[in-house]
């Protein structure tokens, strides 16, 4: 069982802690929750520049020390999943021209992988389990060459995806979803998506892409999906807030806060973890961070 929370987004100021001592930090004997932080303005825009002393941690209500605080834009793991069922037929074009914005405004040494789903889940890069994000010329040949027909079996393209990112060579790991939330094929539940991602070192995105007269359209889902693991879910109803998602998921990857945390017990069990930010500058400022985390139990290494 994994217990490291997202290393997700990184950006302003503390120790520095770039990709190599990531992953040294994330393999030695010390157990520490890593939990990735965005924190926003009034309007929605992203913040940096806020200090370490200004954030508290709190683990089931229990005030907890920082140990690690880190601004760092380095390189990722991206997962991208995309719905390639019959009903997103008439989105087709919108999915590829997002997927490229997406690539074009990431870390240039992020590696990336995609997913095709239907009644099927299927690697979109052929023989090729990752690319580099500057490698827009072969993301674009894969995600143009989509046909989508049948089912929906978006529960079982997600654990595929999270699985998948565990062979990911960066220790910072996301997963963007691309689809209308439903589910109609799948072997594995709802609550089995739950359970792996609540596991799980990596944040999710969702997007949705819907008509308005989908029946399997879940946006539900999405939400519960980016929420649980301190992503965002996107609605967007027309390209050009497509392409601002887009934007927005990019942005928020590569601008954020890492920080990390001795877990209160070692009891295996799910934790409620809050992340909180000093307002007294009289700024209305927001923290968006992974809800909790699963302990490690006694004599568990990370």
């Amino acid at each position: 069982m994994r217990f490291f929370v997202p290393l997700i987004a990184v950006v302003v100021s503390g120790s520095a802690l770039g990709g190599q001592e990531s992953l040294h930090f994330r393999s030695s004997s010390s157990d520490l929750v890593v939990l990735a932080a965005s924190v926003t303005d009034k309007d929605g825009g992203f913040v940096e520049g806020v200090r370490r002393e200004r954030f508290t941690i709190y683990d089931e209500g229990k005030r907890q020390s920082i140990a690690l605080f880190s601004n760092e834009d380095t390189p990722v793991s991206v997962g991208l999943i995309i719905d390639n069922s019959g009903s997103m037929r008439p989105k087709v074009g919108e999915v590829v021209a997002a997927t490229l914005a997406f690539a074009k405004l990431s870390h240039p040494e992020d590696e990336l992988f995609a997913l095709a789903f239907n009644d099927r889940v299927e690697m979109a890069l052929k023989d090729r389990p990752f690319l580099l994000a500057s490698d827009i010329g072969a993301l674009e040949q894969s995600v143009s060459s989509l046909n989508p027909d049948g089912r929906t079996s978006l529960y079982d393209a997600v654990i595929a995806g999270l699985e998948h990112l565990d062979e990911g060579s960066h220790a910072r790991k996301v997963l963007i979803v691309i689809s209308d939330g439903g589910d109609n094929a799948s072997r594995a539940t709802l609550d089995q998506v739950v359970d792996r991602a609540r596991h799980t070192d990596a944040t999710i995105y969702t997007i949705g892409l819907f008509e308005p007269d989908d029946r399997d359209a879940n946006p539900g889902v999405l939400k519960s999906l980016a929420q649980m693991t301190g992503g965002e879910r996107f609605l967007p109803s027309s390209p050009g807030p497509l392409l601002n998602a887009c934007r927005r998921i990019a942005r928020d990857i590569r601008s954020g806060y890492t920080i990390a945390f001795e877990p209160s017990k070692r009891d295996g069990k799910y934790h409620h973890v809050q992340v909180d930010i000093d307002r007294s500058d009289g700024r209305r400022l927001a923290v968006r961070a992974r809800p909790g985390y699963i302990a490690p139990t006694s004599g568990q290494k990370p």
